[in-house]
């Protein structure tokens, strides 16, 4: 059986398992990407990582470890959060932490913020969607 056969039968696929941040501020940055996703440590925590999981299954994980590298300029990698409610999600970030690194602007659907580490995501208007999918 060739492996596109076996992708067809639903085996051996392949998924994003986690999304990786390398982050300088190990407990900083864990108590904001738990505020700010709502997710929970798939296993206690160490001392410099931890993988967060959703605690309903339905996002990716996401690993923390620390590291003495700073963030990456200019980034390669960084989240889009979809939110039905952008404007409460990014004023909730910023109160937890998060830096404003470009507003929304007229034409485009997101605004960048930073985490505490300073790595860029963008919180997207999703209005009139529910976890991915239109209401």
């Amino acid at each position: 059986m060739s492996n596109r056969d076996r992708a067809s039968n639903g085996q051996n696929r392949i998924w994003i398992g986690s999304i990786v941040i390398d982050c300088t501020d190990f407990p900083r940055m864990m108590a904001f990407w738990r505020e700010t996703l709502h997710y929970v440590p798939r296993e206690p925590p160490e001392k410099d990582s931890v993988v967060l999981k959703d605690p309903e299954g339905r996002g990716p994980n996401l690993s923390l470890n620390l590291t003495s590298e700073g963030p990456l300029e200019p980034y390669r990698l960084h989240l889009d959060l979809y939110s039905s409610d952008p404007e409460r999600e990014v004023e909730r970030l910023l109160g937890i932490g998060a830096t404003l690194k470009r507003p929304a602007m007229e034409g485009s659907d997101f605004v960048t913020l930073a985490d505490p580490d300073g790595n860029v995501f963008d919180v997207v208007d999703k209005k009139g969607w529910l976890l991915g999918r239109r209401a």
